[in-house]
This record gives structure tokens, C-alpha cells and sequence, in this order.
């Protein structure tokens, strides 16, 4: 497969460049078995009916909503983002407002088959004055409230430290909401931060380059 029309590459380049091609392919085909194993998983455990808090408007009362009223149609999933911020977390972690910032760029188009929120420790006041300051518009934010959620799903800890998940729900037709799948940063002993990174396409954009990912981390605000 003919990649570019350049005439100058070497042979050198030329071999090594279709041989970095199989081995896309195979990872390509690799992922694919994945999804495939991960959507033939069995049904999962029945979960609680949690109640989480969403933002209001300026100066408007939080709304509280169920997990069950997230999904907005029948046989559609519902996607949960845990982000990490509240409680001990004082500060929103730079990792998942990145994230954060390109789920807002694509909500609208995940919404044509999924339900997507993100579930926050925080309250709504700082949930809205948060994605005020990041300009986020489409994402759907909730705060987990006084509910057993985070903890739950291992995205907190007793003392309220936080950390992240995305994991997946859905609905019988009875209402009866069940948990499908949930994957975090930390996968193993040698895999401790990269476990869900399918998610954010600003590494992978950063592996094409020559110098990889190097020792870069996201900030919260960037100098000029």
C-alpha cells in the first residue's frame, strides 16, 4: 500500500515504514478482538438506583436525578466519565479536564447512540464554575452527592481521595439498571497510568511523533 507519493524516500525508510504497517494492522485487528470480547461480556450485577446532583443555572437550585432517569431511551447505554475533583481532590486533575475538554467536543456526536455524563465528587456550584472557566457547553456534569458511587466504583477511597474510572450501564426493559464495564488508569503493577488513555486522542497524536509522549503532563492553563 502506497502511503505518500514522495519519490525521495529511502529504501531503508521504505522497509522499515511497511514493516511499522503490518504491525499497525495487527494492532489494528488486536483492538478490534478486545472490543469484541468486551461486548460479549455477560450481564452484569443489578446496581443501586444512586442519586447524583446537576447543576442548575446561576443562582439556580441543584436538581437531583436518578441513575435510572440518565438513560434517555430504550437500549441505549449510558457512559459515566469519574472525574476527578472534590473532596480531597481540591483542585480538578489537569488529566481530566484534557479529557473533559475533547468529551464536550464530541457529545453531540456521542449522543446519537450512547448517553455520556460525567460524575464529579464536587459540588455543582464548583462543577459549573469549572466548565465555565474551560468553556465546556455539551458534557453533562453531575455531582455524586452524598451517594456511595465513587466509592463504590473505586474512583474514591475512604479518606476521599479520587481517581478516575469510565464505566458503562444499562438498562432491562423492566428499568432494572446493570453494570456493564468499568476500566481505569492503573491496570496492573507496570501499567499504572495508561489503562483507559483509548480515550483521549491528545497521546496519540503525541506517539506519531518521533519524540513520543516524552515527560509532558496537561496543566490546567498553558503560559503563552
Amino acid at each position: 500500500m502506497e502511503l505518500t507519493n514522495l519519490t525521495d524516500e529511502s529504501a531503508e525508510y521504505r522497509s522499515a515504514r511497511e514493516e511499522l504497517l503490518l504491525a499497525e494492522i495487527d494492532l489494528l485487528r488486536h483492538r478490534e478482538r478486545v472490543a469484541g470480547l468486551r461486548r460479549a461480556l455477560p450481564p452484569g450485577p443489578v446496581v443501586p438506583d444512586y442519586e447524583f446532583l446537576e447543576p442548575a443555572g446561576a443562582g439556580g437550585p441543584e436538581r437531583r436525578v436518578r441513575l435510572s432517569e440518565l438513560f434517555t431511551g430504550p437500549g441505549r447505554p449510558l457512559i459515566v466519565y469519574h472525574y476527578m475533583f472534590g473532596k480531597r481532590q481540591t483542585s480538578p486533575c489537569p488529566m481530566c479536564s484534557m479529557w473533559i475538554d475533547g468529551f464536550d467536543g464530541v457529545a453531540r456526536h456521542v449522543d446519537r447512540t450512547a448517553d455520556f455524563v460525567v460524575v464529579a465528587a464536587a459540588d455543582g456550584a464548583s462543577l459549573r464554575e469549572v466548565a465555565h472557566r474551560r468553556g465546556w457547553s455539551s458534557v453533562r456534569l453531575l455531582s455524586a452527592g452524598t451517594s456511595t458511587f465513587k466509592l463504590d466504583f473505586a474512583s474514591e477511597d475512604g479518606e476521599g481521595n479520587q481517581d478516575s474510572r469510565v464505566s458503562v450501564f444499562v438498562r432491562d426493559d423492566d428499568g432494572t439498571v446493570r453494570h456493564s464495564y468499568t476500566a481505569a488508569p492503573r491496570m496492573s503493577d507496570d501499567v499504572d497510568q495508561r489503562g483507559i488513555d483509548l480515550l483521549c486522542p491528545t497521546w496519540h497524536l503525541l506517539d506519531l511523533t518521533p519524540g513520543g509522549r516524552g515527560d509532558w503532563y496537561p496543566s490546567l492553563t498553558y503560559d503563552p
